[in-house]
């Protein structure tokens, strides 16, 4: 079947194809998942499934609409999520990928920060705490006042404390040290937020939103400390907890003994389900085009003779051909060494040497979308001589 021939004479090539597409279009899932662009992507896959199906169907007028749509489009995907498209460029960016992030080594101060944010918690003072990983801040932040101490205790209370002219605003820390003060963050563009959520908290989930930066908030309705980090919020119970994260940020990794099965096991395994949906989704787009990708196989095939008179035969050994052949894959795939055959036509054969020239009206193949690129040998030569009495 048509259909079927495309899983016919799959390459290493193709395999890597679909690994490299679903690797891509996980990470897109990832990183914008549960924003105003998520959404839109997936309302441009619909109409991207619309504009197939009708290109399929041979739907001229709407065929010839969307083509005229898509360039609209994406001018205004440009325009409307370039800090989205930014993100994701940065995201692919190779000094990221190698994870260049510079640890600050020893922190004497993390936990008393820890007993004093709990603290804060304690007295009901809202406070919005940045801390910058790899990716720079300053692109997300607007305001702020530049500001360079260790974030003691003192520091803490002098910032957040109600009536200071700075408390309204976020605290950024950089390598260990206080880098901006009442500095204002993005807010989230998620929908369904609990209503318990203030300002901080949106701004919290705004910012590890569009960067790899960790926030913590605490909150000056209910005292709760969270730690907020890809936008997902994590309520902590205790300073030692606190001071056990930022430990974690701040301070050098372990090395990892963890052996390369458990690499691997885990990387299949976290949100495998998410994996294996855009796997199967990737697999069904590829499969779907693939029918009309131009590809080359080479085929060996039995030389075949024919029509050779009852009193003559052939002297020499009769060889394989090498055939290349192009076309669409789904042509491309009908074809193997049982369906291609050779009409070498021996009718006129004399007693003697023969020399015969090969190309593709000596081959019977299943259709005719097919072109021969090659056939090697491309000259045949067969010695005839009579039987004997």
């Amino acid at each position: 079947m048509p259909t079927l021939s495309v899983f016919h004479h799959l390459l290493f090539k193709d395999f890597l194809d679909i690994i490299i597409l679903t690797f891509f279009a996980y990470h897109l899932y990832v990183w914008l998942h549960q924003t105003k662009a998520f959404k839109a992507l997936v309302g441009l896959l619909g109409l991207g499934i619309i504009y197939s199906v009708a290109q399929f169907w041979g739907l001229f007028l709407t065929t010839w609409v969307f083509q005229i749509l898509w360039q609209v489009l994406i001018i205004l995907i440009i325009i409307l999520f370039q800090a989205e498209i930014r993100q994701v460029l940065e995201k692919v960016n190779p000094f990221y990928a190698l994870g260049w992030y510079k640890t600050v080594g020893h922190v004497p101060w993390i936990d008393s920060f820890s007993k004093k944010i709990f603290e804060l918690g304690a007295q009901r003072t809202g406070a919005l705490i940045i801390f910058e990983r790899k990716d720079r801040l300053r692109e997300f932040v607007t305001g702020g006042i530049p500001f360079e101490a260790d974030p003691t205790g003192e520091i803490l209370v002098s910032i957040f404390q109600k009536h200071s002219p700075l408390h309204d605003g976020a605290m950024l820390i950089h390598n260990g040290k206080i880098t901006m003060a009442a500095a204002f963050l993005p807010l989230t563009s998620q929908e369904g937020l609990s209503k318990a959520l203030g300002t901080r908290h949106r701004s919290a989930i705004g910012i590890t939103e569009r960067c790899d930066a960790w926030a913590l908030v605490v909150s000056e309705e209910r005292g709760q400390v969270s730690l907020v980090r890809a936008g997902v919020i994590e309520t902590l119970e205790s300073p030692a907890s606190l001071a056990e994260k930022l430990k974690e940020l701040l301070t050098p990794d372990r090395p990892d003994t963890t052996g390369g099965f458990q690499k691997i096991k885990h990387l299949l395994s976290n949100r495998w389900r998410i994996k294996a949906a855009t796997l199967m989704i990737v697999s069904v787009v590829w499969f779907s085009f693939a029918g009309q990708q131009d590809v080359e196989i080479s085929l060996e095939i039995p030389l075949t003779i024919q029509n050779l008179p009852p009193q003559l035969e052939v002297d020499s050994a009769v060889q394989n051909l090498l055939v290349t052949a192009r076309g669409q894959r789904k042509d491309i795939g009908m074809l193997s060494p049982k369906n291609i055959r050779t009409n070498i036509d021996l009718s006129r054969a004399g007693v003697g040497t023969n020399n015969y020239f090969l190309d593709r009206q000596q081959l019977l193949l299943p259709n005719d979308r097919v072109e021969i690129v090659r056939i090697e040998p491309n000259s045949l030569t067969l010695e005839v001589r009579a039987k004997p009495d």
